[in-house]
């Protein structure tokens, strides 16, 4: 496509979607790699499409910039950030009721919006394997989108970091985003939102995940068997601080509570490759939706269990009082932060933590034993891994191809085609001892097969495939154009876990 079409094509876009860019001019959206390494090649400047969305206040202003987010007295991180916070603040949206986004740029790079969850045209959606738009350095994007569908969602970065350990979600750049149905029957007494997020990142040999996230007992076992016997596993990525809210554990303010509350608790995991588990001492969580989206089943259960980007509702009955941690029972991460403190009125003294009963995390706690619709067609997505060695990346081809998101031009990252309106049925087999949270952008997807419990209504836009696992997830090819699928690992991701449809 020369310049000329694709300048065309753009502005094409501006009129159906009322989209501008105002600032000065817009990175390329992807000709090369895309995924917004500094240096990329900009396009012209376009033209205002729209009145409504290129004057006047936004409904929605983010700001992309340096931040300094204090974890600890004596413990600040500068990085970068949404609104001069790390986590960013919350942004309530109503079900359907479209509004106006307006995203500033104060770095030096390119940068990728990503509106997690929602249902988006591709040019809007943050990715650049989709045609989006970028941000452009020191300059501004316009555009307006219809919030849906209601329920937990969150928005960050989608550029690349590959080796670079200050950018990508290494960084703060993130903000939970809570869409509001038309009709909320509030059967809770009190909101509270928390985002996990980890600090410090640096390179390791070390398997950060595994083996806990293939399981226990026998499963444990079979996923130690199965690893490349004394071969130096490729770069993996650990930190030093953890925090929920851009605190960590003891510093900030307390969850405060009152005995009789119920409080619905909306957590996110905002990490850039972290898997984790959280626990309320002396109390129970009823789990009312994943990922922001109602469960057919409520279940109570002890820990929660969430892999990255994945989002939790759970109510708790604040029936015990004290002052309580809740964080992670991995203790040396809670030590370093993994945690806030819960605080009933009344009550005082140090945060105590009591070891949750040991339990198994089960998606299909939550489904019905219906079975789930026939799909029209069944995907094979077979994950492998290349290990790296010593002094090198691991690379991670989804039916023996590894995605090149240097060159999005390349011909193993075609897209495959898929028919709109057909059910399919992405069939994930985990050939490696690495838990993966596998994200598909645009749509929710149900859960059908889960390590062979057939299962239906629970809804998703992350599952977490652990080592060895296996997951089929069906979904309809209701929104047309580009339609990213990747590992939400970021080394993942940048290393190979990716994968791109078009439906037509």
């Amino acid at each position: 496509m020369s310049m000329a079409d694709l300048r065309d094509t753009r502005r094409d876009f501006l009129k159906a979607a009322g989209l501008a860019i105002v600032g000065g001019s817009v990175a390329a959206r992807a000709l090369r790699s895309g995924r917004a390494m500094a240096g990329e090649t900009a396009a012209p400047p376009l033209s205002t499409a729209d009145a409504a969305a290129s004057s006047g206040p936004a409904d929605v202003n983010l700001r992309i910039g340096p931040v300094m987010v204090e974890l600890a007295k004596g413990r600040t991180i500068s990085t970068t950030g949404y609104n001069g916070s790390s986590p960013g603040p919350l942004i309530r949206l109503k079900e359907g009721k479209t509004v106006t986004v307006e995203i500033v740029n104060d770095t030096d790079v390119p940068e990728l919006v990503h509106w997690h969850g929602q249902f988006l045209p591709p040019d809007i959606d943050g990715a650049a394997e989709e045609k989006s738009f970028f941000v452009p350095p020191h300059g501004k994007l316009r555009y307006r989108l219809t919030p849906k569908p209601r329920g937990m969602r969150f928005v960050h970065t989608h550029v690349a970091a590959f080796s670079n350990l200050y950018r990508g979600t290494y960084t703060g750049q993130h903000a939970p985003v809570f869409i509001e149905p038309a009709n909320d029957p509030g059967r809770y007494d009190q909101e509270v939102f928390l985002t996990t997020h980890e600090w410090e990142p640096f390179f390791t040999h070390e398997e950060m995940d595994a083996p806990s996230d293939a399981g226990d007992g026998e499963e444990r076992e079979e996923a130690e068997e199965k690893r490349e016997g004394g071969k130096p596993n490729g770069w993996e990525v650990g930190y030093r601080l953890f925090s929920i809210n851009g605190r960590a554990l003891g510093h900030g303010e307390p969850i405060k509570v009152r005995q009789g509350q119920r409080v619905l608790f909306h957590i996110l995991n905002g990490s850039a490759t972290e898997n984790i588990q959280l626990a309320l001492s002396g109390h129970r969580f009823r789990v009312v939706a994943l990922d922001g989206n109602p469960v057919p089943v409520p279940r109570e259960v002890d820990v929660l269990q969430l892999g990255t980007a994945e989002r939790v509702d759970a109510i708790v009955e604040m029936n015990r009082p004290g002052v309580w941690v809740l964080g992670t029972p991995r203790d040396d991460d809670r030590k370093n932060g993994l945690g806030i403190v819960v605080e009933y009125a009344g009550s005082s003294g140090e945060p105590k933590w009591e070891t949750p009963p040991k339990s198994q995390w089960d998606y299909t706690l939550f489904g019905e034993d219906r079975p789930p619709a026939k799909p029209d067609r069944i995907i094979p997505m077979v994950i492998g891994k290349i290990n790296g060695g010593e002094h090198g990346f691991n690379h991670w081809p989804v039916n023996g191809v590894v995605f090149d998101p240097s060159d999005l031009s390349a011909p193993q990252n075609a897209p495959m085609k898929l028919e709109k309106g057909l059910r399919y049925r992405l069939r994930f087999e985990n050939h490696s001892d690495d838990a993966h949270p596998l994200h598909l952008h645009r749509n929710t997807f149900e859960l059908t097969n889960v390590e062979g419990k057939p299962t239906s209504g629970v809804m998703k836009d992350v599952v977490l495939v652990k080592g060895f696992g296996r997951v089929d997830v069906d979904f309809t090819a209701d929104h047309p154009g580009l339609t990213l699928f990747h590992c939400h690992q970021q080394i993942h991701m940048d290393y190979g876990l990716m994968k791109v449809f078009d439906v037509v």
